[in-house]
């Protein structure tokens, strides 16, 4: 039972997670098609600030936390090869937030880092992610 409640936070802590990364860059988006030094460049900080320090970090520490946990209390897990794939997928999305948690700070200092195009495609990437993962969770392949 106890393994059942800690998959059951740790899913609702990466519906949280992915919420914020896929949406954080839009905001960089619109933070970029903003006046420099206006009303709404403020706005666009503060949200990404928020959304950064309120939502993403809190979530992808439980999932990191419970994930260790449900590998704790289910050791078997160790023996299955798709995990180790999930857990590097996990990695790369974890990279990925460390950069926009990167580009957030440069955003809030004034510098407009890359381009809107590039967070266009930046907005994507985690979902791909996300479904490999999902994939591998669901039909564990080897």
């Amino acid at each position: 039972m106890a393994y059942l409640l800690v998959k059951w936070i740790h899913i609702l802590a990466v519906i949280a997670w992915m919420a914020g990364v896929m949406y954080l860059p839009r905001l960089f988006i619109y933070h970029h098609q903003s006046e420099q030094g206006g009303e709404a460049e403020g706005l666009f900080i503060q949200m990404e600030r928020r959304l950064l320090k309120g939502i993403m970090n809190p979530s992808i520490i439980a999932i990191w936390v419970l994930g260790l946990g449900m590998i704790a209390l289910e050791p078997g897990l160790l023996s299955a090869g798709w995990l180790y794939v999930k857990i590097a997928l996990v990695f790369a999305i974890t990279g990925v937030h460390g950069y926009y948690a990167r580009s957030q700070r440069l955003f809030e200092a004034g510098d407009r880092v890359r381009t809107q195009r590039f967070w266009r495609i930046m907005n994507e990437v985690p979902f791909v992610l996300l479904i490999a993962i999902v994939f591998l969770v669901v039909v564990r392949p080897f």
